[in-house]
């Protein structure tokens, strides 16, 4: 029985995946590395009917390696296919594809994140239109029995204008995609571009607008029962007892009560009626440690990881290091010191967390969640359920966003609960969280602490600086069995690789677990190293009695790239004036900054204001080079979305932790960016033909430091711990 709103994959047959799905196993250290033989087979993106079915009414469906959670990838794909398979990209209709080897496109691994689904597909992707166009080319020469070189196509038609004879797509897929594809297709020359670059409307957008986009919390079962949750107060802590199970069980529509790992579950005919029955339940916790930090201990406190973060002594792992830094402090006309660090946050998405599971009667596990690893969620899914990786039929429903919330965190995900709960009832189960119980599973973007030391010279102008990251990524923490590397990027990126002239460097990292479920967070690292390492570069410029802007122009004279960007972002803002200085009536200053995440670059400006001790953020410019582009409107609507966030993070979230429990709830306690704290933003887009970079991240890391910088430029207070509203902020 299909779901409401969900699409069929009964292709998973036609197109042989069943047989043929990849486990990444080496993800999870508890978990054996293997791969069946017919994945290790397969070279990922090269099948084209693996990515491509063409119905005989001419349609075009395009099975995409990536999800879709907003960042537009669905539109992208089918520009790029679009123009070289020469099929307008409105035809197109995008569906993420089911776990299979074909799509194991980023380097043998299958992911959305990181901003790097465009980029690691953008060759591959031509690729593979144009070899489907060559080979409806070749399949109509046979058809009309003439040459190849004689026809031509024009949006899903192959033509012989000759005999003015024409085929569709449609017409000629059985025997075209059952051809061996040539390997020396030629792509079509960007001069003659007619898709890509351009601001195709999104495929999503009229869905979206009318209600009718089908999430994850949409989709319905026939015979489903609704499950909601309550979570152990202190994490890591199991049940002892519920008192009164049996008159939660005799609530109306109730099914039955459940005992998960960490929670209580309650099935029922409505989540309504779930989430009451489970909110009444009088359980009894299993007690937490009393003290320590190897665990989420009862006196647990964000201010006390931070001050064991700051205290600690362990010998760091260089993570940068080039030249003599010790002779460079030693011989150093004046030596500054700063400590950086920014709060755990958590993700905060509208979507609420829910999955659904139903095992079927032939045995297989289908499971609907919203993941942004389907592989690897089969993987886990068929462990958790006791099946086979390949009788878990998964579904990668489209994400209400991403911020790095779908990847596998353990208990922070409820898909495992969902299969629990449907091998428990015998019947499909969707569960749903509560948003308090999302606040309180969330896993986190880590809490992180950076010690800076500069020299400065005579001249006032950096010889050397020096970083010491103490605290935990969640690549290691999530990753580490693939990338093996004893420095964690996502704890040092932001700080390490900066471009500026500065010929003495060292940074150092200091792995420092936390007891806590850390996470990705959009733009990883980069969200706040990149505000201790700008923020500090300011530091330097006023030590030095240097303007800060032309001491970065200064720092990158050999570095035209990045020079061009700090051009570009200055005369957007009507050439660059730190301030303080008045306009409207009001004191307001400038800040800059530079980022260069995920193989983009960034200069970014901020106005801004201070009234009653609140920062208001007027204008943030923003100069973004990521090589070159697909679609520009997406690519500038990708960049203000990241100012949003980032502005979020800068002026307002924080999740403390206290007593051993989070202490934010909802958004009520929990407070982000509102439409009145929203400033006017302008991105302007440079493309300097480097390597196509990535785009969903890279808007953000510079906003947190050129607000911070501008803050300091009209009070002189410099605040070197985020959010802004914990700070006293007087002009």
């Amino acid at each position: 029985m299909k779901p409401d709103g969900v699409s069929n994959l009964s292709r998973r047959a036609f197109l042989g995946f069943g047989a043929s799905a990849v486990v990444l196993g080496a993800l999870l250290p508890s978990m054996p590395v293997r791969a069946q033989t017919a994945a290790a087979a397969v070279k990922p993106g090269t099948r084209i009917p693996a990515f491509l079915i063409i119905g005989k009414d001419n349609a075009v469906t395009l099975l995409s390696p990536f999800v879709e959670g907003g960042q537009g990838i669905n539109t992208g794909l089918a520009q790029i296919v679009g123009e070289e398979l020469d099929v307008h990209p409105g035809r197109f209709t995008v569906e993420c594809a089911p776990p299979g080897p074909d799509y194991a496109v980023i380097n043998g691994l299958r992911m959305t994140g990181g901003s790097f689904s465009t980029r690691s597909s953008y060759p591959l992707m031509r690729r593979l239109g144009a070899t489907a166009r060559d080979m409806m080319i070749r399949a109509a020469a046979t058809t009309l029995k003439v040459e190849p070189q004689s026809l031509t196509t024009e949006d899903g038609f192959v033509i012989h204008a000759a005999s003015r004879r024409r085929l569709s797509y449609g017409e000629l897929a059985p025997a075209a995609l059952a051809l061996p594809p040539r390997d020396d297709v030629v792509l079509r020359d960007p001069s003659s571009f007619r898709y890509i670059r351009q601001p195709v409307a999104r495929l999503d957008v009229r869905a979206k607008s009318a209600g009718k986009a089908v999430y994850a919390i949409d989709q319905k079962l026939d015979g489903m029962l609704y499950a909601a949750v309550q979570h152990a107060p202190n994490q890591g802590t199991t049940v002892e007892a519920i008192g009164n199970q049996a008159e939660a069980a005799a609530m109306p529509g109730v099914h039955s009560v459940h005992t998960l790992p960490g929670a209580v579950a309650v099935a029922a005919d409505s989540w309504w009626r779930a989430r009451k029955a489970v909110e009444a339940l009088s359980v009894s916790w299993s007690a937490p440690a009393r003290s320590g930090l190897d665990t989420v201990a009862a006196d647990y406190a964000s201010d006390g990881l931070l001050a064991a973060l700051k205290s600690s002594t362990e010998a760091g792992l260089p993570a940068e290091s080039e030249g003599d830094v010790a002779a460079a402090f030693a011989s150093a006309a004046k030596v500054i010191e700063a400590e950086y660090d920014a709060p755990y946050l958590v993700h905060g998405q509208l979507e609420p967390p829910s999955s659904m599971a139903r095992f079927n009667p032939d045995g297989t596990l289908e499971l609907w969640a919203p993941n942004q690893m389907p592989e690897l969620f089969q993987s886990v899914a068929a462990q958790t359920a006791g099946v086979a990786p390949e009788k878990v039929i998964l579904h990668s429903p489209i994400l209400g966003g991403f911020f790095g919330r779908h990847f596998l965190y353990g208990a922070a995900n409820p898909f495992l609960q969902a299969i629990q709960l449907a091998k428990a009832t015998g019947r499909p189960v969707k569960v749903l969280w509560s948003r308090e119980e999302e606040f309180r599973m969330d896993a986190l973007r880590p809490l992180s602490f950076s010690r800076f030391r500069a020299a400065l010279g005579a001249d006032g102008r950096p010889t050397a600086i020096q970083a010491r990251t103490v605290g935990e990524g969640p690549l290691g923490r999530w990753f580490g069995a693939v990338f093996k590397d004893p420095v964690d990027s996502s704890a040092v990126e932001g700080i390490t690789e900066k471009p500026y002239a500065i010929p003495n460097r060292r940074m150092d990292y200091v792995k420092f677990p936390h007891p806590v479920t850390i996470a990705f967070w959009r733009s990883v690292g980069h969200s706040m190293n990149d505000f201790f390492y700008e923020g500090f570069l300011d530091e330097i410029a006023d030590a030095g009695g240097q303007d800060p802007f032309a001491l970065r122009m200064e720092l990158l004279k050999n570095k035209p790239r990045h020079r061009k960007l700090l051009e570009t972002v200055a005369a957007m803002a009507g050439g660059w004036k730190r301030g303080p200085y008045e306009l409207d009536g009001k004191r307001r200053a400038r800040g800059v900054s530079m980022a260069s995440p995920f193989g983009s670059e960034t200069a970014t400006i901020a106005e801004v204001s201070v009234q009653g001790g609140e920062t208001q953020v007027h204008n943030v410019w923003v100069a973004f080079d990521p090589g070159s582009i697909v679609n520009p409107a997406i690519v500038k609507s990708q960049v203000e979305s990241a100012v949003a966030l980032g502005l979020s993070a800068t002026l307002f979230e924080e999740l403390v932790y206290k007593d051993g429990v989070r202490q934010s709830h909802n958004f009520d306690d929990y407070p982000i960016l509102s439409r009145r704290s929203m400033p006017a933003v302008h991105v302007e887009i440079v493309e300097s033909g480097a390597p196509m970079g990535g785009v969903g991240e890279p808007g953000l890391p510079g906003v947190p430091p050129a607000v911070v910088n501008a803050v300091a430029a009209l009070t002189g207070q410099r605040i070197r711990s985020l959010p802004l509203a914990k700070n006293k902020i007087g002009v």
